[in-house]
């Protein structure tokens, strides 16, 4: 049964298990008869000679992956011929440090068969009782690490007789890792080992002697005339390696033999009774370490084909197919050659670099697999060589603590250095995009439509496909849809796939793990660290389809998360939770791979991707995960992290329900809801990969064993794949929102926080309103009707005022906090997670506060002061009027006494003669009037604005600074204007105040610019503002005056006491989308101006609009009035009852009673009850009972009043205004993007890190290129993590570059938006009204995308639904 005995050995040595080569009683090389037994070396003889270049290059990598040796020249005992295997060592690649890069921890890397190094070989002439092989092992062995590299005689079946592999030269190598202590050679040496006599093998014998840098020839007996040891043209040092204590041995022959060969004492080394194997090992040692310190020879593998072409020898790639494909290849195609096909992907013709890779592939398909291979191996060389001199000069520039920029910019060169086929593939894919846009009868288009179908071929043969492009992070959808259907159509009906992928934290072994358990080859060398996904199908032998139910694999391996590379960028965790989330959403089975050092990591990212789960309700599948804990050897392991593993799932379930909650999908409970998952049978420990230290380590065999079983367990447990990436990475795309928190968790403990932030805003704000109201209301009343246990001095009044606000900030600012407090100390929520933001939620209250503070303080002020203006008149008009009713009781005392009946005629010339002669006895003094322009008052602004904010970028800049500060001059003048309106509409007189809340608005305007302010310009906006509000100002204090003028007062009190019995008593997270799909539903750009020139006063006109339509039904504001009308008559009601249940003896008294009752409650008027108090002796029940009369028909009246005033007037007669309070709820801090001007949406005024949900092209920002002055369609989204640069004031116009932005604006966060991609809304928004934005700007139109152009109005809303998940 020897025909299993190769696939025996090929799936051991496929799962890299260093025991391969050796076998147990059990194996099949073992036999009870001899005959039936086989040698080792003849089945890989066998197996090299029976298989092609491909499959020589898997053994040879596996081989030497498990320090086994490798054939250098093959045997073929059929022909007599050897050859030189090349090509089979051409995928190996080593890494190893040598002497001189031990100290700089330097290390080199590259393909085994480029290196230049000496060659030792060990030959044997004649029988010879040392086992060279043996020796050969122990000579590349440390005492702590032996391993058998070399098959010999004294290994189980290494003993049986070889019958193909005699003249087998195999080779291995020694690579030090710069440890003294550990390396037995400093320099990295090859070392050959000729299986065989050389008397039989002449020509392999010649070929080691030209290419050696020393040869060992192993004897027992030699002729003191050999004729091979004395050819001249043998290059190599000759050694004679003899055992003395065998019987052939002659002393005098190798006297001889040395003496005619010129050899010198050091050149023999003999073997004696005296000298024991380790000694005689270390010798060997001592002299191999000299020749590797100083050689005569080096030579790499590649330069040996001209000495075996020379010999006779046959090369491995001298045949056509290798030959044809190399030259083509080796075009040593530099970087930027790669980025000259991106700019040509849309011309119309292909470049002459890929129109060649094109029809490479296109070949037949052995063709296409050596070119594809010559590819990578020559790309791989070239990005080899160029990142060795990076790390060289990153080492040099690190040492001088200055050069930080210089250090960013290799870094950065090191992460995008490394060029591969993938390049190719993915610039092919995006060729093929970019030809569906031309016309079907397009040649291009025509000449491209094969590629799919190429690449699905491609597919089938083993070679990896990109899924997610690794630079850009995005998956292009069409290309990778139509190759898996054309891979559908080439398979179908066998068409059934599970996939399998993995996950985990960067350099954590994903690739080897795949690798070791699929038998497949995915990169692992340095530089070459696997970006985006790649996804890889494996046939599924006929034996296993029925047990797993398919007829391929799709093995995905994905970038590691947490990369260095992306870990400059503050928003890596977007790219890392979006890979995340795809990858699980398409696998069947997920591994999760763990470094037990970086676990912590790991669970981050799965929190984001149980959200995911459940937010994608169209893939109705519950997929299985599979923990790996790397690096864990111990037997115990797994009893031992059986609490770990508990305290996993419970962590694990805790994300479920969160996200579950926040879903609104309760039902959901714990992680094995979403996921399949058994915390016993789903987590496996995996010891380390290598069995000793690097390079010279092989594979540890513990860990080939236990990824077998990891195998057998996922197939126990073990398609519309196509379907599923494109409705994945549409949901991943379109949570935008989600992903640019660190996780969901996150996201939502965030928006938590600002719903409850906001609640207790309003209810600070609207508990601090009623106080104030009913303090103006306490001032009003102050020394008429207030109770007589209260201060009658209207300054201790103040004072008490003042404290008692003071004293009820206190208690909610406190009650706030406490709030704040409570809400994070809840063990629910996961507040932990947005415990970073705590501080400026508190700080917002504690700014809240102060403002309100100031305000009310300003506002008691007010009130107190006008109230004393007041009192003032009044002690004028209480002595003028007391004059006035004397003459008016005389007046009617006098007509009584007539008792002559009168006419009403007769009364009124009467009064009127009375009134003409009292007045002319009263001196009126004039009412001065104050000049608000000249009123002194003290103000100290607060903040400054010498900070530079004007931005520019790349090649452009923002243009005409003017422009920009009239803009926000504008802004602030319609701000000041409404304070200025509030405070007009309250009919009372001027205060200093009101100037001082106008320049604190200007201050907090101008903090909050993005535009360069100098004290020049503040100083003409204030004065202007001023100048406007102090005109404006004087005329409410003149028309104050003159209402309050004593004169004037009497006139009024004149028709009053006239006519007593006239009515005397009468008492005076949706917003965003709604905006922008109402902007897009009317496609006006005067309305788009007007909200990206002017965002503030567009969405407040916006709200005010939609506050109308909300209360333009009459029942809706009806309902509001009568529930306050209501309100303010029943406190009347009471007052009444009161008053009337306690005696009063004068109708004063009762009127003063009942007023003193709603003190608090309503402003009445002393001027309306002086018409009835000249009454004062009238009977009170009568007067109770008018009095009630006249409030019920108040009521009636005002409620007819009510529905007869339009609503434009109640809502201008408002003291707040709800579009100011609603905006200001919803605006955030109104900070603006520096680059695209989009406004902040961060919660709460006082934070400290400004975001925006989503950025728009910069052009409507006003942003141009210099050169060309058009406007720039680039996203700054996306150039945050691009190459590109920009100037701007902040900068002192310098050049910066984008991707540190926030070293010029550190409070900024913009998320970078790997897709390139502004949001359909805002492109097609740029590509409707270009014109008109450049004519706006004085600017020329922008070069608009033919994409941006397809865009119709129905995709944009739809776009913008999607990009706010609008469900």
């Amino acid at each position: 049964d020897w025909q299993y005995v190769p696939r025996y050995f090929l799936n051991k040595l496929m799962m890299a298990k260093a025991t391969a080569i050796t076998v147990d009683s059990d194996d099949w090389f073992a036999s009870s008869n001899e005959d039936d037994s086989l040698n080792p070396l003849d089945l890989i003889t066998a197996l090299f000679l029976c298989s092609d270049g491909f499959v020589h290059q898997k053994l040879a990598l596996k081989m030497s992956m498990c320090q086994f040796s490798v054939p250098l020249l093959l045997p073929n005992c059929d022909t007599q011929q050897c050859t030189l295997m090349l090509w089979a060592m051409r995928d190996i690649v080593k890494k190893y440090r040598p002497s001189d890069l031990s100290e700089s921890k330097g290390f080199i890397e590259e393909r085994i068969v480029l290196s230049e190094l000496p060659m030792i070989s060990f030959v044997r002439l004649g029988e010879c009782s040392l086992s060279k092989s043996e020796i050969l092992n122990k000579l590349l062995s440390n005492s702590q690490q032996y391993h058998d590299t070399f098959v010999h005689h004294n290994m189980e079946c290494g003993d049986i007789q070889r019958r193909i592999s005699n003249g087998l030269t195999e080779m291995t190598w020694y690579l030090p890792c710069g440890n003294k202590n550990m390396d037995i050679f400093s320099e990295p040496v090859a070392i050959a080992n000729l299986r065989g006599d050389i008397a039989s093998f002449e020509t392999q014998f010649s070929f080691l002697c030209q290419t050696s840098a020393a040869v060992f020839v192993f004897f027992d007996q030699l002729d003191s005339e050999c004729e091979l040891l004395m050819n001249k043209s043998h290059k190599a040092q000759i050694f004679l390696v003899g055992n003395q204590q065998s019987k052939n041995f002659r002393v005098d022959s190798v006297e001889k033999l040395v003496t005619s060969l010129a050899l010198t004492e050091n050149n023999i080394i003999t073997k004696n009774k005296l000298i024991n194997e380790a000694t005689f090992v270390k010798k060997l040692k001592k002299i191999i370490s000299d020749v590797v310190k100083n050689p005569q020879m080096k030579m790499s593998i590649e330069q040996m084909a001209d000495v075996a072409h020379e010999l006779g020898i046959i090369v491995d790639e001298d045949s056509p197919e290798y030959k044809i494909w190399k030259e083509l290849t080796c075009l040593e195609m530099e970087e930027r050659q790669r980025k000259e096909l991106r700019k040509k992907q849309n011309d119309s013709a292909l470049s002459k670099a890929m129109t060649c890779f094109i029809s490479a592939i296109s070949s037949s398909h052995r063709e296409r697999c050596y070119f594809l291979k010559w590819m990578q191996m020559n790309l791989d060389n070239l990005s080899r060589t160029e990142l060795s001199g990076l790390r060289e000069l990153y080492k040099e520039k690190c040492k001088d603590s200055e050069n930080k920029q210089e250090i960013k910019e290799i870094d950065q060169q090191l992460s995008s250095s490394s060029l591969g086929v993938e390049h190719f593939f993915r610039e092919m894919g995006q060729i093929y995009e970019a030809s569906l846009y031309l016309p079907e009868t397009d040649p291009l288009h025509q000449q491209l439509q094969h590629l799919p179908k190429l690449c699905a071929q491609l597919l089938l043969d083993g070679f990896p496909l990109e899924l997610v492009d690794g630079d850009a992070s995005n998956i292009p959808l069409r290309w990778v849809s139509d190759v898996l259907s054309q891979l559908n159509d080439l398979v179908s009906p066998k068409n059934k796939i599970l996939v399998v992928s993995v996950l985990g934290v960067q350099s954590t072994g994903k690739s080897t793990l795949l690798n070791t358990m699929f038998g497949v080859q995915f990169a692992v060398s340095s530089g070459r660290c696997t970006r985006g996904a790649f996804m890889l199908l494996i046939k599924v032998n006929e034996d296993f389809k029925k047990v797993l139910n398919c007829d391929f694999m799709m093995i995905i391996d994905t970038e590691g998360l947490k990369s260095p590379e992306l870990a400059q960028l503050d928003n890596s965790h977007e790219h890392d939770n979006e890979l995340a989330t795809l990858v699980v959403g398409l696998s069947d089975i997920t591994i999760i791979n763990i470094a037990m050092e970086n676990s912590t990591e790991m669970k981050d990212i799965l929190q984001i991707v149980v959200h995911a789960f459940l937010r994608m309700k169209e893939v109705d599948k519950k997929p299985q995960c599979q923990f790996v804990h790397q690096n864990v050897s111990d037997v115990s392991a797994h009893e031992k992290n059986l609490r770990d593993r508990k305290l996993l799932l419970e962590q694990l379930n805790e994300m479920t329900q969160a996200a579950a909650k926040m879903e609104k999908k309760e039902k959901y409970k714990s992680f094995t809801d979403v996921m399949e998952y058994n915390p016993d049978t789903g987590n496996c420990y995996i010891p380390g990969l290598w069995n000793g230290n690097p390079p010279m380590a092989p594979v540890n065999a513990g860990y080939s064993e236990i990824v077998y079983e990891l195998k057998k367990n996922i197939i126990q447990q073990l398609g519309k794949f196509r379907e599923w990436i494109t409705s994945l990475w549409n949901a991943v795309k379109h949570e935008n929102f989600i992903f640019s928190f660190r996780n969901s968790l996150v996201a939502d403990a965030y928006m938590r926080l600002c719903t409850e932030y906001n609640q207790w805003e309003w209810e600070f704000k609207k508990e601090m309103y009623k106080w104030v109201t009913t303090a103006e209301t306490r001032i009003s009343n102050f020394g008429s009707f207030t109770p007589k246990s209260q201060i009658s001095d209207m300054n201790k009044f103040i004072i008490v005022l003042k404290s008692e606000a003071i004293t009820e900030l206190t208690k909610w600012e406190t009650k706030t906090l406490d709030s704040l407090k409570t809400y994070f100390d809840q063990p629910e929520g996961h507040v932990y997670l947005v415990e970073g933001y705590r501080e400026d939620f508190s700080n917002s209250i504690k700014s809240l506060r102060r403002q309100t503070e100031r305000s009310m303080f300003n506002q008691i002020t007010a009130a107190a002061d006008i109230k004393k203006g007041l009192k003032e008149l009044d002690k004028i008009r209480d002595t003028y009027t007391e004059k006035i009713e004397k003459a008016v009781f005389a007046l009617i005392d006098e007509c009584h006494k007539k008792k002559v009946q009168m006419t009403d005629r007769d009364l009124d010339e009467n009064f009127d003669k009375m009134w003409t002669e009292t007045l002319r006895t009263l001196a009126f003094s004039e009412q001065q009037t104050s000049n608000i322009y000249t009123s002194p008052f003290t103000y100290k602004p607060k903040g400054s604005n010498d900070t530079i904010k004007d931005k520019g970028k790349g090649a452009w800049c923002w243009t005409d600074h003017v422009k920009a500060r009239q803009e926000i001059a504008d802004s602030i003048i319609s701000a000041c204007n409404d304070c200025i309106s509030d405070q007009i509409k309250r009919k009372t007189n001027y205060h200093d105040t009101y100037i001082q809340e106008i320049l604190h608005i200007i201050d907090k305007r101008l903090n909050k610019t993005d535009v360069d302010i100098d004290m020049k310009f503040e100083v003409s906006l204030k004065q202007h503002i001023c100048g406007s509000a102090a005109r404006k100002f004087q005329k409410i204090h003149e028309s104050f005056i003159q209402e309050n003028d004593p004169y004037k007062s009497l006139q009024k009190h004149k028709e009053k006491i006239h006519k007593p019995n006239s009515e005397t008593f009468q008492l005076t997270n949706v917003l965003p989308i709604n905006i922008f799909l109402d902007l897009i539903s009317k496609s006006d750009f005067e309305s788009f101006k007007s909200y990206i020139r002017s965002y503030e006063d567009y969405v407040k006109w916006w709200i005010s609009e939609r506050i109308r339509e909300s209360f333009s039904s009459q029942s809706t504001i009806c309902e509001l009035e009568d529930k306050h009308l209501k309100f303010c008559m029943d406190h009347i009601d009471t007052a009444f009852k009161k008053a009337t249940a306690e005696k009063s003896d004068s109708l004063k008294t009762f009127v003063v009673k009942i007023c003193t009752e709603l003190h608090d409650k309503l402003v009445i008027s002393q001027d309306a009850l002086d018409a009835f108090m000249v009454l004062n002796n009238v009977d009170q029940e009568q007067f109770a009972h008018w009095l009630k009369e006249c409030v019920q028909e108040m009521t009636e009246a005002l409620t007819v009043k009510f529905k007869n005033t339009q609503f434009e007037t109640k809502l201008s007669q408002l003291h707040i205004k709800p579009e100011n309070e609603l905006f200001t709820r919803v605006i955030g801090c109104g900070k603006r993007c520096p680059f695209c001007k989009v406004p902040c949406d961060a919660g709460g005024e006082n934070h400290t890190q400004h975001f925006a949900s989503m950025h728009r092209p910069e052009g409507l920002g006003w942003a141009m290129w210099d050169e060309s002055q058009k406007l720039t369609t680039d996203i700054c989204s996306s150039l945050v993590m691009s190459d590109e640069y920009f100037h701007c004031r902040a900068t002192k116009g310098e050049w910066h570059p984008y991707k540190e932005y926030r070293e010029i604006y550190p409070d900024w966060n913009i998320p970078p938006d790997v897709s390139h991609q502004a949001s359909n809304y805002w492109k097609y928004v740029m590509a409707t009204f270009n014109e008109e934005f450049a004519k706006l700007y004085d600017a020329e139109p922008a070069d608009i995308p033919d994409a941006w152009k397809r865009i119709t109005k129905e995709e944009a809303e739809e776009n913008l639904k999607k990009s706010f998940i609008i469900r």
